[in-house]
């Protein structure tokens, strides 16, 4: 049994809240959830990995336990969640880790990289899109046009988002056996995101993803440069960012290590936790094993 550590930290006058487990001294893993979760989407891969590695998952500010001030307090940006996310690695004395990114969590995590990019030894995306490749243009259409104007006209069907029929379905659509999914996931998320305030962070989130794309291309470049070692394990039936959205790391990584699971969705590890657990256990063994060999000067957590 691994024990799993329920912490919170004040970062830049904001409480962020964090799982933590695993040995102080073993590489350090990083796992940055998606909309409209938390931490929480990791609770049972978390014990599944940290008998190897020490695994950090916090939660964004805004979601799950970390605070989640209104947006005359904060503004609610990708940029923002980055600095947070950098400034509780620091105060962890983080300074080389891998990153788990899912949805939310991959455009926080490329941000990361490329203010960074030498302390990121691995990289593993689970539906996490970083290329135009894979954005399934049903679902993103109404983001868009909100983030390209936001206001009375385009905000009805970007609140949508909000529902819990909408939460349900970024759950179980494209799941093959849809009893595998714990219902307490969707409610407790929609829950949380129904708390005084959330409907207007979020709007501000959902307006601001129009930033992400335009640092596609800094990022490949990072990607090219870096030859990263790169996992893709995606949902293969996931509406929101398609299997050719995993499949575009190719490009830019030739060696990326691409699995597309049939009968999955979005929330992967909720109906193939043991499937996703394993890629991740045997790609990070022969990641880091051969990240071990570059040099790292004095990073204390060095992997």
């Amino acid at each position: 049994m691994v024990d799993v550590r329920h912490r919170t930290t004040v970062v830049d006058g904001h409480r962020l809240a964090y799982r933590e487990a695993g040995p102080a001294d073993a590489p350090v893993l990083v796992l940055l959830h998606g909309y409209p979760t938390s931490s929480r989407m990791f609770r049972h891969l978390i014990p599944a990995l940290a008998d190897r590695y020490h695994v950090v998952a916090p939660d964004h500010l805004g979601f799950g336990r970390s605070d989640a001030p209104p947006v005359e307090e904060f503004t609610y940006t990708f940029d923002a969640l980055a600095d947070l996310t950098r400034g509780l690695l620091a105060q962890l004395g983080v300074t080389r880790y891998a990153i788990y990114v899912q949805d939310y969590g991959a455009p926080i995590g490329w941000r990361l990289a490329l203010r960074d990019p030498s302390a990121i030894t691995a990289i593993i995306s689970q539906n996490g899109n970083a290329y135009d490749d894979g954005f399934v243009p049903d679902f993103w259409a109404p983001v868009r046009a909100y983030g390209a104007a936001p206001g009375p006209d385009t905000e009805g069907p970007v609140r949508g988002a909000l529902r819990l029929e909408a939460i349900r379905w970024q759950y179980l659509h494209g799941v093959a056996d849809p009893e595998l999914v714990d219902p307490d996931t969707w409610a407790q998320d929609h829950a949380e995101i129904s708390r005084p305030g959330q409907e207007r962070l979020q709007l501000a989130l959902f307006a601001d993803y129009r930033t992400n794309p335009p640092l596609y291309p800094a990022l490949h470049a990072y990607f090219r440069a870096s030859g990263v070692p790169l996992l893709a394990v995606w949902g293969a039936e996931d509406e929101i960012f398609g299997p050719d959205g995993a499949r575009a790391f190719a490009r830019d990584l030739p060696d990326a290590e691409i699995h597309l699971v049939e009968g999955g969705g979005h929330f992967l590890l909720e109906s193939h936790l043991d499937l996703v657990a394993g890629y991740v256990r045997g790609f990070l063994g022969r990641a880091l094993t051969s990240t071990r060999a570059r040099p790292t000067g004095t990073d204390r957590l060095a992997v």
